[in-house]
Order: C-alpha cells, then sequence, then structure tokens
C-alpha cells in the first residue's frame, strides 16, 4: 500500500536535530518531499544528506524563526518551486528556566521569539498558502508543558500555553478552507534540548545531570518513536497529539482533581529547592 505521505511536501523547522530530525527522517522514508530548516545550517544539511543518501527527496535551508521574512521567504519559495506546500511542522524550539525572579524581561523575549512568535511566524506564512491551494496541515508543536504547570519554566510554559490557543482557534477558522491544524503536546522525549537549555538560578548544583535538573524520568521517549505518534495523529487529524500515554492519564486526572496534580508538582519542586539550597547555602541575590 503507498504511503499517503508519498509525494508530499513538507517543511520542517528545528528540522537539525531532536525531534524535527527525527520528523524530517521519517517523512523522508515514507516519501515526501522534506525541506529541512533549522538555524544551524549545517545540520540542516547533515539531515537532508542523510534523507538523500537512504533515496529520500530533501533539502536543507538555514533560517531563524525568530525572523519573520526568514519563514515567510521559505514557504513561498518552496510552494513555487514544488507547485504545493502540504505541511508545515513549526518545531524549532528553545528553553531558558529558571525561577521567575531570576529572569531578565530579555530573557522571557527570547524564549517568546522562538517558542511563540516562531510559530506564529510560520503559521501566518504557509496558512494563506494553503487557503488558496485548498489543502495542507499545519502542525504546531507545544509541549505537555501547556497542561500542566512547570515551576522554575514560566517562559517556556507561556508560550507553550500560546500555541494550544493558537492552534485549536485556527483550526476551526480553516477547517472549511481545507486547511487542517494540529498540536503536539508531547512528554519527555530523549533530545538535546536539556544540553541546549539555558539555566538561570544560582543555587543549581555543580554536575547534575540537566535531565535531572529538569525533572525528566529515567526512561524517556526515543525521538523516532515520537515521530512516528506525531505522524498517525497527523494522519487521524487530531486537535491534540498528546503523548506518551503517562501524560494523557496524567492530563485526565488533572482536569478531573487539578489539586491532587498540583500538590504533587509543587511537592516535587520543593524537593528540588530544597537540594539545591543544601547544595549552595549561599545565594546571590535575584536578576533585576
Amino acid at each position: 500500500m503507498t504511503d499517503e505521505l508519498a509525494g508530499k511536501v513538507a517543511i520542517v523547522t528545528g528540522g537539525g536535530s531532536g525531534i524535527g530530525e527525527a520528523l524530517c527522517r521519517e517523512l523522508g522514508r515514507r516519501g515526501a518531499q522534506v525541506i529541512v530548516a533549522d538555524i544551524n545550517g549545517s545540520e540542516a544539511t547533515r539531515v537532508a544528506a542523510a534523507i538523500t543518501g537512504h533515496g529520500g527527496r530533501a533539502g536543507a535551508s538555514t533560517i531563524d524563526v525568530a525572523k519573520e521574512q526568514d519563514i515567510r521567504h521559505l514557504v513561498e519559495e518552496t510552494a513555487a518551486t514544488h507547485g504545493r506546500l502540504d505541511y508545515l511542522f513549526n518545531n524549532a524550539g528553545i528553553v531558558i528556566a529558571g525561577e521567575a525572579r531570576y529572569l531578565t524581561p530579555a530573557h522571557w523575549r527570547q524564549v517568546l521569539a522562538v517558542d511563540l512568535d516562531g510559530v506564529l511566524h510560520g503559521t501566518l506564512a504557509a496558512y494563506p498558502v494553503m487557503a488558496r491551494q485548498g489543502f495542507g496541515h499545519i502542525v504546531n508543536t507545544s509541549s505537555a508543558d501547556a497542561i500542566f504547570p512547570h515551576p522554575a519554566n514560566a517562559p517556556y510554559c507561556t508560550a507553550k500555553h500560546a500555541v494550544v490557543g493558537l492552534s485549536l482557534s485556527l483550526r476551526l477558522e480553516a477547517a472549511d478552507l481545507g486547511v487542517k491544524v494540529s498540536c503536539v503536546c508531547p512528554g519527555f522525549v530523549r533530545t538535546n534540548i536539556y544540553q541546549n537549555m539555558v539555566l538561570v538560578n544560582p543555587n543549581l548544583p555543580v554536575g547534575v545531570p540537566r535531565e535531572q535538573l529538569a525533572g525528566a524520568p529515567a526512561k524517556t521517549m526515543e525521538p523516532g518513536r515520537a515521530a512516528q505518534v506525531i505522524l498517525g495523529g497527523v494522519a487521524r487529524n487530531q486537535a491534540l497529539i498528546v503523548f506518551p500515554a503517562t501524560i494523557r492519564w496524567a492530563r485526565r486526572l488533572y482536569q478531573l482533581s487539578p489539586r491532587l496534580i498540583e500538590r504533587q508538582i509543587l511537592r516535587q519542586f520543593r524537593q528540588r529547592q530544597q537540594r539545591y539550597q543544601a547544595a549552595a547555602p549561599d545565594s546571590p541575590s535575584p536578576a533585576s
């Protein structure tokens, strides 16, 4: 049976690593024409070369999603070159984590510029193109942090909540134009986001793995499996693609009894704070 992705044209931002790379590889394996877009041009080129090396079709593009003209140019160029744009995966993202009292407005602006504005820029570029052609699917990557509170990661949570609101609202607006919109809310996936995240907290102990600092469980999902789950949800045109199963169950419990989940999250946060304070008892003053 022919894969429904065969011959389709897809752009993936943040395609040079992590979930984005896994999506590019899986799309290429299934016969799609993939445009690997990333701020790191060498990584985008590496992923595209890997896809073509296995018989797929791919190209690379160096873009900064925080710059509206970058993603708009890529979308318009892709549609003109291939005569269509079937999928846009707004996947690029960054993390600057830390207690809000230590974060500056510049930290907030940097996160929102990529994690929210980057998604918005891509959506606003692709939506008119897809509306004119009468088909297309916009897939925005949010996070499980859009479902649950996450102390010491407020900028990221703020952006990811907004991405859910954008996606669900546009989904209804776009339905009669033939354009689909889905939002991905993954739990912990084994990517380099932990190594790349900026930690702003003077009390952080030295030598603790960043996965542990982020509260990640010992076992996390592999990116390749995450890509398969995402594409399965896209094929079913799911509004929210929430995974793994533990996150789906926790979401249902949170809807039924938010205080129960919040107490558990607060307990874990306090325990981490106590460990940090014990490791670094002399805390400097918060950033102004």
